[in-house]
């Protein structure tokens, strides 16, 4: 817990310094007021008091009473400010810190446990700093001083107050023993009934079409109670901490009194009068001792969760992030726009078998390079060691003559257009999604750059075969996209990211399997679109369809992580079975000859 406070700024450490200097002052002004009561109390009893002497002697017990409430409002302030600046400095962290995660780190912690350390998490490190502070400070000095204040009083109060410390305290380790583990438990299954909750929310319509409503149900409702079981007994265990405190501050008081009326019953009467008065003034003191025991159980209700969160949020900022960055930003000269494979093998982290073995190949500038294979042969996984989304277990993955572990991750990417086996939109408008892979706004700025921005966008657009549907939205290229993309269909999604690549005008093309949603007549106009524009630059294509890729300049067959095939279409067909395989369960030998006529 403590570590999380490293991530302070100089000026909170001012900040939580002058906190506690308040903190001091109102303890202060907070252990004067009984000596003040006494001295009423001592005047009230006695013939001939002086009233103005009662009513300055009151006015002084108000005084320390608003300076102790304005001192608390300070220590409020500050607390508050270090609070917020700590959370929103840990939420930037987080997000930082993912987004220099590779697919393996965060398919480590789940996407899920990301998002709830990412907000709820913080959120009780938060509540913690700001409600906490004041009385994790104040707490104990109020105890200590009150203590010096009373020592050296009646023996026998003393040894009341002893107890009733004693009692507080175990009462306190008691709880805390049986709270932390549980609110420990309670953050992973909150991770999991998040996990249940979005996996329901994204596959609504599968869970619709195969009417699984009710094991959805079943499921969420598992997740809930078991979160809810747990937490019942934590918070159960809680509750009875304050009653508890609460009779103990009540049998204190009475302890004090009950003693106090058999030694006030044993002195002289001319001493009565103060023993009274020092009565009320132990009491006060004892129930000062008391109340900095119950400040401090309200911080044990929120130090465990807080705890915990702080574990989780810095098991985030201390993992070792596996894709590192390198130094250089620029390949070796004459080979731009060149991908080289060399014996690379990969499998996935604490996976047993290799997903790739040994694959070697070389795309030229301007080559159009595909892959095909069956479902699971690893053609994904092949591409997506280019951007360094993995890194290759065995062997190099070369770009522009440089091992892309040598590069910058920005240099490396910049130099990439990459289109995903799902599409991926955003929310905002086409044009902000187009202009994503510059990191613009499409469209929103004045002035030529604006311009030249939205012409660019129109034209990425049309390329991508997506004129048609997006000069028929409303707004049309500054048309509403919604968050994934929820109002377009899956072939219109697919077009946009196509387009989103396109924009970018890099040196490489990479598409996973993004033609699949597409009818035929679109995806061989937008093959022509992109063959005309894209003369120069590297293409790979990850396909399913023979059609897609038949006039590739190379087509790579994998089947198993290996690779079985390698050449033109015609060239396979005469020479590779699996290609022959995949080609006749699409089309037939008559549809084959035609194609190769065509």
């Amino acid at each position: 817990m403590l570590r999380i406070f490293k991530y302070l700024r100089k000026k909170e450490w001012m900040y939580l310094a002058v906190a506690v200097l308040f903190i001091v002052v109102s303890v202060w002004l907070d252990l004067k007021l009984p000596g003040y009561m006494s001295r009423v109390t001592v005047l009230v009893q006695s013939e001939g008091s002086n009233m103005g002497e009662i009513v300055l002697n009151g006015a002084y017990m108000l005084l320390c009473a608003i300076g102790s409430m304005v001192s608390a409002m300070v220590v409020g302030y500050f607390a508050a400010r270090v609070a917020a600046g700590l959370s929103m400095r840990l939420r930037s962290g987080l997000f930082d810190k993912t987004l220099s995660f590779s697919m393996a780190e965060v398919n480590k912690f789940s996407i899920a446990s990301l998002i709830t350390r990412t907000t709820n998490d913080i959120n009780q490190v938060q509540i913690l700093i700001a409600m906490g502070l004041l009385v994790l400070v104040r707490a104990p000095i109020m105890a200590v001083w009150a203590v010096v204040k009373i020592s050296g009083k009646n023996w026998e109060w003393t040894a009341a107050t002893g107890v009733a410390v004693l009692v507080l305290v175990v009462m306190l380790a008691v709880v805390t023993s049986i709270t932390l583990p549980r609110f420990r438990k309670i953050q992973s299954l909150i991770d999991n009934l998040n996990r249940v909750t979005r996996e329901n929310l994204t596959g609504i319509r599968v869970v619709r079409a195969y009417n699984a409503e009710g094991y959805q149900t079943a499921k969420f409702e598992k997740a809930n109670e078991d979160l809810t079981g747990v937490g019942l007994t934590a918070f159960r265990t809680l509750a009875v901490m304050f009653p508890g405190m609460g009779f103990i501050m009540s049998g204190l008081s009475l302890s004090i009194y009950w003693i106090g009326a058999y030694v006030i019953q044993a002195a002289r009467l001319e001493d009565r009068i103060f023993l009274f008065s020092d009565m009320v003034v132990f009491s006060s003191y004892a129930m000062q001792v008391i109340f900095a025991f119950m400040m401090l159980s309200m911080v044990f209700v929120m130090l465990p969760r807080a705890a915990v969160a702080a574990r989780r949020i810095l098991e985030v900022l201390d993992t070792g992030v596996s894709i590192e960055d390198g130094s250089e930003t620029e390949g070796k000269p004459g080979a731009e726009g060149e991908i080289e494979f060399r014996n690379v093998s990969f499998k996935y982290p604490d996976a047993a078998d290799y997903v790739l073995r040994d694959i070697s190949f070389t795309a030229r500038k301007g080559e159009t390079v595909a892959f095909i294979g069956a479902t699971g042969s690893g053609k994904t996984t092949l591409v997506n060691l280019i951007p360094r989304f993995y890194d290759a277990t065995e062997g190099e993955v070369l770009v522009d003559g440089r091992n892309v572990k040598e590069y910058t991750l920005e240099a490396l990417r910049r130099r990439i257009g990459y289109v995903s086996q799902r599409a991926v939109l955003f929310s905002g408008t086409v044009s902000s999604n187009v202009a994503y892979g510059r990191g613009g706004e499409g469209g929103t700025d004045s002035g030529e750059g604006a311009q030249d921005e939205a012409a660019a966008v129109r034209r990425a657009v049309e390329i991508a075969q997506s004129r048609d549907f997006v000069e028929k939205m409303e707004g049309q290229y500054e048309g509403a996209v919604a968050q994934g993309g929820t109002n377009l269909s899956g072939g219109q999604k697919q077009r946009l990211s196509i387009a989103r690549a396109i924009y970018r005008k890099p040196e490489i093309l990479i598409f996973d399997d993004s033609f699949s949603a597409l009818d035929y007549r679109t995806d061989r106009a937008l093959r022509e679109a992109l063959a005309r524009e894209t003369k120069g630059t590297t293409v790979l294509i990850v396909a399913q369809r023979i059609g897609t890729i038949r006039n590739a300049d190379k087509i790579i067959v994998i089947d198993e992580g290996r690779i079985v095939g390698m050449g033109t279409h015609d060239e396979l067909m005469a020479s590779c079975p699996t290609y022959q395989e995949i080609a006749y369960s699409q089309l037939s030998k008559e549809e084959l000859v035609h194609e190769r006529q065509a």
